[in-house]
């Protein structure tokens, strides 16, 4: 006997919602993950599956997700208007290290620009890099910050502050400073021993990598790795700050580490050859490793750039030199640098 048309009609849209749903059900990504968890609990009754609930990206989590490396590495410096604005922008010199230099192009790729104000994060988006907007909680950081001069303390720590939340983040990075000229490709050059937790510039080296002994540490170029020490390093170094007016967040890593701060944490810490890794404090002497010059020892952005232009006309020097050439090489004098401090 056939149903009526009011009953057939009822069937069907009841049929139709049962469907519905379980495609609904079946196709979310819940669904999936508790269905695949269940079959690998089945198969193996000593698996146990946890689910880690979602979690939603913000502006900062976009920026490292899209520039780290699949090894959760990033490449990180910091500008403002002042790195940004000029005849020859710091930013531009920066940038122009990774074109002249060997292997260094596709690291840009890896490269994020932490702009703390406006001006600096259009002049990174027209560049078409990678760039987050730092918050500063109404602090000016807009101009040129004299080194040791109030300002100027106050960025490093809010930058300080930065970086520990990319390593709670779980990022491990390379923070350069924009006035280090990226001559060659750091990576051959850096351990990546597990048991090292941070790599860092010095100013002057003692001649051992391992020793803390007259280290003279530089924060303008390290690489660290995200771990349950360095976040703790970072949380401590910050906690420091109001305890130690007048003086830089350098200067506050360098007593923490004097008084045994690494040790105590059980950091593997390794300094880095100004062979491979200098500066205006200390030239590299050889050009055919030298991998980074930082513009340190210096005071004025001004004084900076002079000398970083001399650096990279150096570099092209050597490399335009016949190979049984290149043992005469020899850096041009920093004298706008060394002028600096008379000013």
């Amino acid at each position: 006997m056939d149903q009526p048309p009011r009953a057939r009609l009822l069937l069907s849209l009841f049929i139709l919602v049962i469907v519905s749903l379980s495609f609904i059900f079946f196709g979310s990504d819940k669904a999936r993950s508790g269905i695949i968890a269940r079959i690998t609990n089945k198969l193996d009754p000593g698996v146990t599956t946890w689910v880690m609930p979602p979690r939603h990206a913000d502006g900062l989590e976009e920026a490292l997700a899209a520039a780290a490396t699949r090894s959760k590495t990033v490449i990180l410096t910091i500008v403002n208007k002042a790195y940004v604005e000029g005849d020859k922008a710091m930013l531009d010199i920066f940038l122009d290290g990774f074109w002249i230099g060997e292997n260094t192009r596709p690291l840009v790729n890896h490269l994020l620009i932490i702009a703390v104000d406006q001006t600096a994060y259009e002049r990174c988006m027209f560049k078409r890099l990678h760039c987050y907007k730092l918050k500063t909680d109404g602090v000016d950081f807009v101009g040129e910050k004299m080194y040791m001069s109030d300002d100027f303390i106050k960025m490093m720590w809010k930058r300080t502050l930065f970086l520990g939340d990319v390593l709670k983040r779980g990022y491990n990075f390379i923070f350069t400073d924009t006035d280090v000229l990226w001559l060659r490709d750091p990576f051959p050059r850096l351990n990546l021993n597990d048991g090292i937790d941070l790599q860092i510039s010095v100013d002057e080296f003692n001649g051992n990598q391992w020793s803390e002994r007259d280290q003279l540490i530089n924060t303008g170029f390290y690489m660290i790795k995200s771990n349950n020490k360095t976040i703790t390093l970072f949380d401590e170094w910050y906690s420091r700050k109001d305890s130690s007016t007048g003086m830089k967040e350098q200067d506050v890593l360098l007593e923490l580490m004097r008084k045994g701060g690494f040790r105590r944490l059980g950091l593997g810490v390794r300094f880095l050859d100004t062979v491979f890794f200098s500066g205006i404090c200390e030239d590299s002497r050889d050009v055919r490793a030298v991998v980074t010059v930082h513009a340190n020892c210096c005071r004025s952005i001004k004084a900076k750039v002079q000398d970083l232009k001399r650096i990279m006309h150096d570099w092209q020097r050597f490399k335009d030199s016949p190979i049984d050439q290149t043992w005469q090489f020899a850096w041009s004098n920093h004298s706008a640098c060394l002028e600096s401090w008379k000013q």
